[in-house]
């Protein structure tokens, strides 16, 4: 019997920008991707940076001379809630990922920070000028943290049975992610003749605990883990496996060749809203929203429409109906400037 033979798969080719990496902050591009791709991953990775990474953080306190988060220091200006507040904006790094103690204890007038913590030697503290308290004169400040590692937003874990901890425990709730914010956007991208492959664009915010670089491998291996599971047979081998390179983006492409960013003229994306016929009612919205020309408005999604003031279900029904009447749609993001481009090539032509 002969074996099936499968069309080759696109392997994409992943960049970070070099100019821009810190310890808080990266970019990468990965293309070309096959058509459709790009949003599938995006999506995916987005979803688990920001949920599934490990990090670290306090899960417990004991301050001295305290029981419950709602009574008062002794001698400190911040009362014990505003102490946990700003316990729990710590950030630290895990090197072994096993739980840990810090401790500080500080005495006088002075302004107790992360830098005066003492901790386990894994434990990194990561924003030294962090303030944690004041303290007034002839004040003092003695507190303990036990520090655990886990993923997202735990809640403070309170044994049911006991309101206050014989031993004064305060028990707090805990944000473990490094990871402070992801986007991505997707282009499209030329590979030879075709004009329809994906460029994915991935920028990823941190708190310092952990570089993007290394968030971005963890989400890749927890997708690939996840995945490696979902199969009921023996995996597919591709009979070929080609990386390429893209040759020129889509937007050359659409001003050299075919004057129209999908499908849509560059002079009807750059009207006001008027030119959509709208009612008096979802005009205003629109423009309340400062959205004014049609630009503005084919880039934003459905979800984002709805959040406008008293825009409901029925006006986003009329809206879409005309823009449909137009050939146009919601999510479409076109560039602002691929538009001005097309038109000064129409211009000087």
């Amino acid at each position: 019997m002969n074996k099936k033979e499968y069309r080759p798969l696109t392997i994409p080719k992943v960049i970070w920008e070099k100019g821009t990496l810190t310890q808080y902050f990266g970019e990468l591009i990965a293309q070309p991707l096959e058509p459709g791709f790009g949003m599938t991953l995006g999506n995916a990775l987005r979803r688990i940076m920001l949920g599934a990474v490990e990090g670290a953080a306090p899960t417990w306190v004991k301050i001295k001379g305290v029981n419950n988060e709602f009574s008062s220091v002794p001698g400190v200006v911040e009362d014990t809630m505003q102490i946990v507040l700003n316990i729990k904006e710590i950030v630290l790094r895990n090197t072994t990922g096993q739980p840990g103690y810090m401790r500080v204890h500080a005495k006088n007038e002075t302004a107790v920070t992360v830098a005066d913590i003492i901790a386990d030697e894994h434990l990194e503290l990561v924003n030294k000028d962090h303030v944690i308290a004041h303290i007034a004169p002839d004040g003092e400040l003695d507190i303990e943290f036990f520090v655990e590692t886990g993923r997202g937003y735990v809640a403070a874990q309170w044994p049911s049975d006991k309101p206050y901890q014989e031993d004064d425990r305060i028990y707090i709730d805990s944000m473990f992610s490094p990871v402070r914010r992801v986007t991505f956007d997707v282009e499209k991208t030329r590979v030879g003749q075709h004009i329809d492959y994906d460029k994915l664009i991935i920028q990823i915010t941190t708190d310092g605990s952990e570089n993007p670089v290394d968030v971005f491998n963890y989400a890749v291996s927890v997708i690939r883990s996840q995945y490696e599971h979902f199969l009921s047979a023996t995996e597919i081998k591709f009979n070929e496996l080609k990386q390429v390179q893209p040759e020129e983006s889509v937007e050359k492409v659409v001003v050299e060749d075919k004057k129209l960013i999908n499908g849509i003229s560059p002079e009807l994306l750059m009207k006001s809203i008027d030119e959509l016929e709208l009612s008096v009612r979802a005009r205003n919205c629109l423009l309340n929203a400062e959205i004014k020309r049609i630009i503005d408005l084919v880039n934003l999604s459905s979800d984002d429409i709805l959040k406008i003031r008293n825009f409901g279900k029925k006006t986003l029904d009329e809206v879409t109906d005309s823009m449909k009447a137009a050939g146009l749609s919601f999510g479409m993001n076109i560039s602002e400037d691929m538009v001005k481009s097309l038109l000064a090539v129409k211009e000087n032509a």
